[in-house]
């Protein structure tokens, strides 16, 4: 086992692939980003546990799984003898000696020694190969091939006359071509997710593995040994009971399927819709449907039958079935709690527990619930809001200088300061808008209306005025200003008229009459 142990989100992504998937150790390698040797010592501490898919609720926790897996803290799962690989090299360049055939032999000498894909995995590090080329065997309900097209066709807005372009969304079955066309307008994640459920729906069951071209909507760190995926989009393999093995950049025969897909697609549909004019994004649907059924419909020269037919009859059966639940669609991200112990989703703001303030956490938004998550455990869950600006805040989260003031509001503090006057009200509603929240202005309020026990309310009242005048929104302004006595001066452009001084050449109103 490496000294540095993988994250427990990724463990727990073998454990799905391996469990409920079935996946092999290289397709799990290839989905995690891992070498093979890696995820059969992880295989390995799995079957030890006598882990069963789904997990039990006890071992939703992080710390509750490690223990069971990891007991020895980083000792080898077993200390297997391994075979002479010198020995081994030199027999593989014999005619018609496999590794399966030199694997049996060792196994029949050493029945505990290692299995056969460790034994291969640990026969290509000591040779070290410089390459190796990947055969192209598509096997039915193994793979689906994923991409959007790079040409589109344009939707016309009938009232503006403004055009946007939509592209397709393909997804091709390996083994029969049946293929799968969508036209989106955005490439975002809502669409992505969106036409993979569909697709689905379309071929009536998946595949075991899904084979996207590193789309940033899917992939959010495209790598030749560790892609990192959207955590929707893992949620939605999961859904699905499929691995995301996404195509090795500057791989092309890694995407071949799927590249000749858009090439027929682009043939077969875009083009023979070139000279249609589409108002809306519903009404090109209809027609890339209606070509769709053709081009699946359509038999391929070399086989002599249609991807319909063959799917029909090596694919459909090997498929997956759907899932019996929809997907629910949630959208994740990594918010930084800030000062007032709040977390952001969507413009609105949940509290968390006070000690988390500067920590990043997970939070999953679905259009119902906001769920806030911390090392893979749920801390808090909120029923969604969609008010723009607003807070919510549950008072178990506030520190206990925060509780002393949890029951004013601003109501009632706008109320106590109209006895003092209406420019003391609109000092205090002017310090409350100024605040991300309401409440972290109310110190600042008390501390003026108590002011209130020291003055007058009457000069109380001309110090709040003088402070909105000049703007300066805090309780130690009003201090300054009592304690000064500046409340005492008139305001710029308040000063009083004086009255004009007798003078022997001005004259009265009788004089003109």
């Amino acid at each position: 086992m490496a000294a540095e142990r993988l994250p427990m989100r990724k463990l727990r992504e073998i454990i799905r692939l391996k469990l409920q998937a079935g996946q092999s150790g290289r397709g799990i390698a290839r989905a995690c980003g891992l070498s093979p040797s890696t995820v059969n010592e992880y295989v390995a501490r799995i079957a030890l546990a006598g882990l069963a898919w789904p997990l039990p609720p006890e071992l939703d926790d992080d710390a509750a799984l490690e223990r069971l897996l990891f007991p020895d803290e980083g000792h080898p799962v077993s200390n297997r003898p391994e075979p002479d690989w010198r020995y081994v090299h030199r027999e593989l360049q014999r005619r018609h000696v496999t590794k399966m055939l030199l694997w049996q032999e060792y196994k029949e000498a050493t029945p505990g020694g290692l299995q056969y894909s460790q034994f291969c995995d640990k026969y290509l590090r000591w040779a070290k190969p410089l390459s190796a080329t990947m055969r192209q065997a598509h096997h039915a309900g193994e793979k689906t091939f994923i991409d959007f097209s790079g040409s589109g066709l344009d939707v016309v807005d009938p009232f503006t006359g403004e055009c946007r372009k939509a592209v397709l969304f393909l997804a091709v079955l390996g083994a029969s071509n049946l293929t799968y066309a969508e036209p989106v307008l955005n490439q975002d994640l809502p669409a992505w997710i969106g036409c993979h459920v569909r697709a689905c729906e379309y071929f009536g069951g998946t595949t075991e593995i899904w084979v996207p071209d590193n789309p940033r909507v899917g992939v959010t760190k495209a790598g030749k040994y560790e892609p990192i995926l959207n955590r929707t989009y893992e949620e939605l393999s999961a859904h699905f009971g499929a691995a995301v093995i996404p195509a090795r950049p500057y791989r092309p025969r890694d995407k071949a399927k799927v590249e000749v897909a858009v090439q027929i697609a682009s043939r077969w549909i875009l083009a023979a819709l070139r000279n249609r004019t589409f108002y809306s994004l519903e009404e090109m649907r209809i027609a890339v449907s209606e070509l769709l059924e053709k081009l699946n419909g359509r038999k391929m020269r070399r086989l002599d039958k249609s991807r319909r037919e063959l799917f029909q009859e090596i694919e459909r059966a090997a498929l997956k079935p759907l899932p019996p639940r929809p997907f629910d669609y949630a959208e994740w991200s990594q918010p930084k709690v800030d000062l007032s112990y709040h977390v952001e989703h969507d413009d609105h703001f949940y509290s968390v527990h006070f000690s988390l303030i500067g920590e990043k956490l997970d939070l999953r938004a679905t259009e119902t619930t906001v769920e806030i998550l911390r090392r893979g455990t749920r801390i808090e869950s909120y029923a969604r809001s969609y008010a723009k600006g607003k807070y919510t805040t549950r008072k178990e989260h506030m520190p206990r200088a925060h509780l002393d003031q949890v029951e004013w509001t601003p109501e009632r503090l706008t109320s106590w300061a109209s006895k003092t006057g209406p420019k003391t009200v609109a000092l205090l509603e002017a310090i409350m808008a100024s605040k991300a929240h309401p409440q972290q202005g109310f110190k600042a309020c008390l501390g003026i209306l108590r002011q209130a026990k020291d003055y007058p309310r009457e000069r109380v009242e001309r110090a709040a005025a003088r402070a909105l005048h000049f703007g300066t929104l805090n309780s130690g302004s009003v201090a300054s200003i009592l304690r000064h006595n500046l409340d005492q001066l008139p305001l710029p452009g308040d000063e009083p008229q004086q009255a004009l001084p007798l003078h022997e050449n001005i004259r009265g109103r009788g004089y003109y009459h």
